[in-house]
């Protein structure tokens, strides 16, 4: 299918338009699924019944025709990756060159820090959102009410944080304003809270009835009264995050150890230099 095939009706041509715009306005790549929870927001769709019966069918001719500035790689695939196997170098001198550049010493943030941070979110179409805008932290999408197994697990990770750090630990959670969110992060909390034999600190950082204010951010269209935190201006989103993870992040501690790993990756990249590697 070429652009000059596709023809999208007047309103689907008005939703694929201010989709890109949404696309490119985020200095990360972003899902279907968040596209269409910001275009559902904004109004342009009128259920979520129209993320398979109406946005897939339309962004994915749009991508597949080249239309109007859209591509086949305009959006990020959350769930799948290729497992790429047998390929490589063509000599061993490329090798130690690739390693010279992108071998990095990484040492752990933590001991360095006053506490133990995790974030969890509600949404994981958010996941590239909460990646772009912090650093060196634990991130835990719970993609609603997440399964026992993946409970227990987070429960023995935070106990084996606890006694490898010795230091409080403190989750931060960010989900949507409405009844389903709120019992996510009650129920989450509890049976974590319940096998982890260690204490933690959960603090409910967004969204707020303040922050919903004060953002201008939208109601659920099917649910007046309730709000998503994809609703929210990527801007707001970004002050959300990192002034609710800045109290428990010492700058100076981080430094600290950023320069140790500089100093390392320097020394062992000047001894690959020197290394003459065997002939092909």
């Amino acid at each position: 299918m070429s652009a000059d095939t596709y023809k999208p009706q007047a309103k689907t041509a008005l939703a694929l338009a201010r989709a890109l715009e949404l696309v490119e306005s985020v200095p990360y790549r972003v899902s279907a699924r968040w596209l269409f929870y910001r275009l559902l927001q904004e109004g342009y769709y009128g259920a979520k019944s129209d993320y398979k019966n109406k946005f897939l069918p339309a962004v994915s001719a749009a991508r597949h025709a080249f239309y109007e500035g859209w591509a086949p790689d305009t959006l990020t695939d959350e769930t799948r990756a290729a497992v790429v196997r047998g390929d490589g170098f063509d000599t061993p001198g490329e090798w130690v060159s690739a390693l010279q550049q992108r071998i990095t010493c990484t040492l752990d943030k933590w001991h360095a820090q006053d506490y133990y941070i995790e974030l969890w979110f509600e949404a994981r179409a958010m996941l590239d959102q909460f990646r772009h805008y912090t650093e060196h932290v634990t991130l835990r999408p719970l993609g609603g009410q997440p399964s026992i197994p993946y409970k227990w697990d987070t429960a023995k990770d935070l106990e084996r944080a606890s006694d490898r750090y010795d230091k409080p630990v403190v989750v931060l959670y960010f989900g949507d304003l409405d009844s389903a969110g709120g019992v996510i992060a009650d129920v989450t909390r509890a049976d974590v809270a319940k096998w982890c034999a260690v204490p933690f600190e959960f603090i409910h950082c967004g969204l707020t009835l303040d922050q919903v204010r004060l953002y201008g951010v939208p109601e659920n269209p099917e649910k007046p009264g309730e709000f998503q935190w994809e609703a929210l201006p990527d801007a707001a989103a970004r002050e959300i995050i990192v002034s609710s993870s800045a109290p428990f992040i010492s700058r100076g501690g981080l430094s600290d150890v950023l320069e140790r790993e500089q100093r390392a990756t320097a020394w062992l990249r000047a001894q690959l230099a020197a290394l003459t590697p065997p002939a092909a």
